[in-house]
């Protein structure tokens, strides 16, 4: 589990393909790895990886399936930067809110624009992730816990839109988007869970009729 706190960014500096996927070489800047052993989970811009490889100090490799390939953005490119969270630990803060690490779609920017000395990020999701998205509620950008503004249902999917103040674009790699980039969206575990539980009872209701 993590909490959508990014601690550090980190740079994609080699990307090895391999039959079924490829394995990257992350520097992880200035995330603390002291309590870092081979097995342990970091999310990157949202994605939860294993570390399979230790290059002291600050270096690590991880493999990542061509399945985790198909269903996120910016985990195949050498030189990219990502957001970096080790995962959560029995009695860490919960500043975010609780996040499991597996994207559930990729979104598309449509506009970056500055609102004073804060941004508005203006986000179209796919049509799957639409009933899970609302008005003040939480969803992951590229591994960043967020808390929507505004929501619209469209014919092609659902537009939501963010505040971002500077210091998250200062700590993330947020600051970087611009229109037309892709992005990597988790949506709020507690909606995935509702929406089972209500379409779960609507069935059986149905069933029962």
């Amino acid at each position: 589990m993590f909490t959508g706190i990014i601690q550090a960014v980190g740079q994609i500096t080699d990307v090895q393909a391999f039959d079924g996927g490829v394995r990257l070489t992350v520097d992880a800047a200035d995330l603390d790895m002291n309590n870092v052993v081979l097995g342990d989970s970091i999310a990157h811009n949202g994605a939860c990886m294993t570390v399979i490889e230790l290059i002291p100090p600050n270096v690590y490799k991880i493999d990542v399936s061509g399945e985790s390939l198909r269903c996120t953005v910016g985990l195949d490119q050498s030189g990219a930067k990502v957001n970096l969270e080790k995962a959560l630990r029995l009695g860490d803060m919960l500043g975010g809110h609780m996040v499991s690490g597996h994207v559930d779609g990729v979104g598309q920017v449509l506009s970056f624009d500055a609102v004073g000395e804060n941004r508005e990020l203006v986000v179209c999701a796919p049509k799957s992730l639409a009933k899970y998205l609302a008005a003040k509620g939480s969803v992951v950008v590229n591994g960043v816990s967020l808390t929507t503004n505004t929501v619209q249902d469209t014919v092609d999917g659902c537009v939501f839109s963010i505040n971002l103040i500077p210091h998250t674009l200062s700590v993330t790699t947020l600051g970087q988007l611009s229109a037309g980039a892709k992005v990597n969206l988790e949506i709020d575990l507690i909606a995935r869970y509702v929406e089972r539980m209500v379409s779960l009872e609507a069935s059986q209701i149905g069933a029962q009729a």
